[in-house]
């Protein structure tokens, strides 16, 4: 089929991207894989955008094939991604330098320091050298499950950086894979569900081929949408709840998450399951963040302040810094976009099947939402959407999250160098 043949492009062309490393849209380390003499900066950019629009075509093209019909083997369709995340993960990250701030970040913990106190510029050496400018001198704001993961990598990888990194790179790949293994669990339509994660080009290439934290985002959304679906009982409300407050120690955005299937069962009126799902959630972000304290939440003030470029907020701060300053302005984005994602989300969710189940419905509309209306978005983060949609019956919002995410694909590619404006 001509689709697959277009998938496979888009994986191998990103694969070449990496192979060549270093260039302009890799991390600055080579790893086992990266066996091929760089890439000059123009012809790694053009590779880059037409292994990203590869991807996103042929994803259309095999959901439209789908739609006809076309019925792959779950065996088959697995084999293909697994194959594809095992090329990907011994390759240098691609698209985004956020692993060498994961990497840094994990040696600062691995040598007794606080992460959520120093920054890679504090660490030195090998590890600060790869970290993006824009995060240079930036904190951790991650959580402290997150914080863990890259302390055993650094563990292992040492003063050896390129070491720390794959580590990471081939725990984030297995996390993918096992994601994949529970969405076939849970779907109707196992076909659908593989080929929207594990055999999705286009998530193999910013999830799999980033090295992004947000795939163990997603394996415990996954992890705790398995337990949902079982009989209904006081522990599996709490189960449920531990592991979406663990993917909040994760990344705190996942509390969208929490949010949006907190949300859902009020709306059923299960009062004393979203009580008690909430209630173990919230408990499992104290303890975990209890071990560092509340200053290990002050980076995210900063971090809550930032808008990507380009974005509809970029306008707004512009004007804003050039009227009433860029404190005011701040504080007006601060609050709108909130309000704006709530109002994209009401207006999004009636597109979705009646017979959607709200406790996946919501969050996905919610996560989908906030990939479109905030201030500060990048492909990976649209992670748990796509986890939704491979679960949800058959919907138009896909078309939705599959445009989003290829534009800011296309937008942020650039190994946290920026584009030169």
């Amino acid at each position: 089929m001509r689709a697959v043949s277009v998938s496979v492009l888009g994986v191998l062309l990103m694969a070449l991207v990496g192979a060549s490393a270093p260039n302009d849209h890799t991390v600055a380390v080579r790893l086992p894989l990266s066996v091929l003499p760089p890439l000059s900066g123009s012809t790694s950019t053009l590779v880059m955008c037409c292994a990203i629009a590869a991807q996103a075509l042929g994803l259309l093209g095999m959901l439209a094939a789908m739609r006809r019909g076309w019925r792959p083997g779950v065996p088959r369709l697995f084999a293909a991604g697994a194959a594809a995340v095992a090329l990907c993960s011994s390759l240098t990250p691609i698209g985004s330098a956020d692993i060498a701030s994961y990497a840094a970040y994990g040696r600062t913990a691995a040598l007794g320091g606080d992460p959520y106190r120093l920054s890679p510029a504090d660490l030195g050496g090998g590890y600060a050298q790869l970290v993006s400018p824009s995060w240079l001198h930036a904190p951790s704001v991650y959580g402290p499950l997150a914080t863990w993961i890259q302390q055993a990598a650094a563990a292992v990888g040492g003063d050896r950086p390129w070491l720390t990194i794959w580590l990471l790179m081939l725990a984030n790949a297995a996390a993918f894979l096992v994601t994949g293994l529970l969405l076939v669990r849970v779907a109707r339509d196992g076909s659908r569900a593989a080929l929207l994660w594990v055999a999705n080009p286009v998530l193999i290439g910013q999830l799999v081929a980033g090295g992004h934290l947000d795939t163990f985002v997603a394996l415990l959304a996954a992890a705790a949408l398995v337990v949902s679906r079982r009989a209904d009982a006081w522990y599996r409300d709490a189960t449920v709840g531990v592991l979406l407050g663990l993917a909040c120690c994760l990344k705190v955005s996942t509390g969208l998450v929490v949010a949006g299937v907190v949300f859902a069962l009020l709306r059923e009126h299960a009062w004393a399951r979203a009580l008690r799902l909430s209630a173990a959630a919230a408990l499992t972000v104290v303890a975990l963040y209890a071990g560092y304290g509340l200053h290990a939440l002050a980076p995210l003030g900063a971090a809550a302040h930032l808008v990507s470029v380009p974005s509809l907020w970029q306008a707004v701060q512009q004007l804003g810094n050039s009227t009433v300053g860029g404190a005011v302005t701040a504080a007006v984005i601060g609050v709108a976009w909130p309000v704006v994602t709530v109002v994209v989300a009401r207006r999004i969710q009636p597109r979705l099947p009646r017979a959607t189940p709200l406790v996946v419905g919501i969050p996905f509309v919610l996560t989908l939402a906030w990939v479109l209306a905030a201030p500060w978005s990048m492909p990976w983060y649209s992670a748990v959407s796509w986890l939704c949609a491979a679960v949800l019956p058959r919907n138009a919002l896909v078309g939705w999250l599959l445009a989003a995410t290829t534009f800011l694909a296309l937008m942020h590619n650039t190994g946290g160098r920026g584009w030169a404006w």
